[in-house]
């Protein structure tokens, strides 16, 4: 896969099942428009090619409605304004779709109601005169850089690519989708944040997510509460032990739930569990140490056999079941439907059926039905383009601690030069599943290590809190371990490493150069943490995740800072970052270049335009394909 395939990709993600109806959204980057097209395909289930269901710019998340007569979705359409999403629905026999809410900064997804015929959603609502919108009736709406100030109160008031919070907070809307004349009504008035909304069985409240008592002050902590259909005042239905993901209800009314358990701010490197509230109260069914549940993958599905959910195993994210009277069941007593050495990034089920989106290392997705096989073949063109299939590693640090990660090798016998990619998180992993950057810098000759050092997700909660209050310790021990491994290899080239990272893994490649720079020829250090004190207040997570990491004491977190080391590093070092980053933010790349330059460091800095944290995953299209040329320019440079 070479920058420009990026074009090639095809990649599915939610889907909706409903009887012989199998639908998913299918994303491509698109060069030319700089933007991300797609829209709804039906999938065949006897095996036939997929069909493109709808023909907006971008449609994505179908809900079908329970009787199955109806399909609700999110359409995205042009730039500006028309960018914001909206709630469309069409009859699922066929027909045009029918736009359904017309809000200022677009709808959140869709979920039917029980009767099939009304939806709710949350939608970010705006302050009078921003975001585009007027100020007084009959007056033009001001335009950005002549709105009012914002007055700021909180230290949760912004998020990265997100945006400010204060002034839009997200409202949950109930609409009758089925008809015309009908109007959105909000059932709660943005003096808080409402999240992930789901109907109870017969159809007369809506359950959401919100944070501990409704925000009243700043919190990690988030409890289920639900409010009448009719309005009045939201009730708290359950109290967590940390916070509540994604609710559910099953055939019986059981609520169920992913969430994770905790105190304070210590809310860092937590095992999603998940939960069911009933009449006999509220119990975790999975066990802390070994279950953590990928929310990214959907919600949990409760059916008579079991709740289906997806969960991260050693860089896998499987799909599996568990028993509806489980308490604290360990991962090796839940039955494995689908994943085993791949990534599930989306599943539906409906009846005795099950689909889900699959990753593996050579393609990024294609659609399975359980018991059928696979049915799509979205990746045929990456394929064709070339791509390289991942193999597993497992190094030994120096305390006898087995550490596992993952080599992607380039076409011919060697001896190539070496990437070492270190990920971000750092509660996050490296997985079996397809991965850009690996595909791109093997296709261009490097062998690309991928390690999951302590710190990582996915194997054990134990393992993801080791790090905690020990950045550049036991971590950096397991990185050197898994590349070590890598170099024991004849075709890799030992003498010819570069590292790399982004977020944790620019932290990483910073904390590297410094203090192991003699075993590599350049660092690309991205979105990096570097300077601990002022990301605690910079950072949209700074005011938490600064002393849920690290602890309070600003020596330890001097002592735990990449800059304090600048002047160790003498390696050729790029440091890049998006202009618009509120993760990490740009204060943190200025801060390494200037020491380095003033070090007289060969050092550069790149910065992206109007980009946040997320470039490398969902930034503009052309800024991707121009930081892959960057990097493949950088390493050409200094490994050949």
């Amino acid at each position: 896969m070479r920058p420009d395939d990026l074009k090639l990709l095809s990649v599915p993600g939610p889907l909706a099942l409903h009887g012989d109806l199998l639908l998913v959204t299918v994303t491509s980057p698109d060069l030319a428009a700089n933007a991300y097209r797609g829209g709804l395909h039906r999938v065949p289930l006897d095996g036939g090619d997929p069909v493109r269901w709808t023909w907006g710019d971008r449609d994505f998340a179908p809900r079908v409605s329970p009787d199955g007569r109806w399909v609700a979705f999110l359409r995205s359409s042009g730039t500006g304004k028309a960018a914001a999403p909206q709630v469309h629905v069409l009859p699922t026999g066929g027909g045009e779709p029918r736009r359904v809410t017309d809000l200022p900064l677009g709808a959140g997804v869709p979920v039917w109601a029980p009767d099939s015929r009304r939806i709710a959603f949350t939608a970010h609502v705006p302050e009078p005169g921003r975001y585009g919108t007027t100020a007084v009736e009959g007056e033009d709406a001001p335009t950005p850089d002549a709105e009012a100030p914002r007055r700021i109160t909180r230290l949760d008031y912004r998020v990265d690519d997100i945006g400010f919070l204060g002034d839009r907070e997200p409202r949950l809307h109930v609409l009758d989708a089925l008809d015309p004349e009908a109007k959105p009504v909000e059932l709660t008035d943005g003096r808080f944040a409402v999240a992930e909304p789901t109907w109870t069985p017969d159809g007369a409240r809506v359950v959401f997510v919100a944070d501990r008592d409704f925000g009243t002050p700043e919190t990690l902590h988030s409890d289920l509460f639900s409010v009448s259909t009719d309005g009045g005042e939201p009730e708290l239905l359950v109290r967590t032990e940390g916070n509540a993901v994604l609710p559910v209800h099953g055939p019986d009314g059981t609520l169920y739930f992913y969430g994770g358990e905790y105190t304070g701010i210590h809310s860092v490197a937590r095992n999603l569990g998940l939960w069911a509230h009933s009449a006999a109260g509220l119990r975790r069914l999975t066990d802390v140490e070994t279950v953590d549940c990928e929310r990214a993958a959907g919600t949990a599905v409760p059916t008579e056999s079991g709740v289906v959910v997806a969960v991260r195993n050693r860089g896998a994210v499987e799909l599996r079941r568990v028993p509806l009277d489980a308490s604290g069941a360990v991962l090796a007593d839940l039955e494995v439907l689908t994943g085993e050495n791949a990534e599930v990034k989306a599943f539906g089920v409906h009846g005795d059926r099950i689909a889900a989106v699959v990753s593996t290392s050579d393609n990024p997705g294609e659609v399975e039905l359980l018991g059928s096989g696979v049915l799509t073949d979205f990746a045929g063109p990456v394929r064709e383009a070339g791509v390289h299939p991942s193999v597993e590693l497992t190094g030994t640090a120096p305390d006898g601690y087995p550490v596992h990660g993952f080599l992607v090798l380039p076409e011919g016998e060697g001896p190539h030069p070496v990437l070492l990619a270190v990920h971000g998180g750092p509660f996050m992993y490296h997985g079996h599943g397809f991965f850009d950057e690996a595909q791109v810098y093997a296709s261009a000759g490097y062998a690309v290590v991928l390690p999951n050092p302590r710190g990582s997700a996915g194997y054990g909660q134990e393992h993801g809190q080791t790090v905690v209050g020990a950045f550049g310790t036991v971590d950096v021990d397991d990185v050197l371990a898994v590349l070590d491994a890598a170099l024991e290899r004849p075709e890799l080239d030992a003498d010819r490493v570069g590292v790399m990272g982004g977020s944790y893994g620019g932290f990483m490649t910073s904390w590297l150069a410094a203090h192991h720079g003699e075993r590599f020829r350049a660092g690309w250090s991205e979105r990096a943490v570097n300077a601990w004190d002022s990301f605690g207040g910079s950072s949209d997570i700074g005011w938490f995740f600064v002393d849920a990491y690290c602890g309070a004491d600003p020596a330890k977190q001097h002592a735990m800072s990449p800059l304090t080391y600048a002047e160790k590093i003498s390696m050729p070092f790029a440091v890049v970052h998006s202009e618009h980053d509120w993760r990490c933010p740009l204060e943190q790349a200025q801060r390494m270049f200037v020491a380095l330059k003033r070090n007289g460091v060969d050092a550069e800095m790149l910065v992206f335009p109007g980009e946040g944290h997320e470039l490398t995953r969902s930034g503009k299209p052309r800024h991707r394909h121009q930081r892959f040329d960057a990097v493949l320019e950088w390493w050409s440079r200094h490994l050949g």
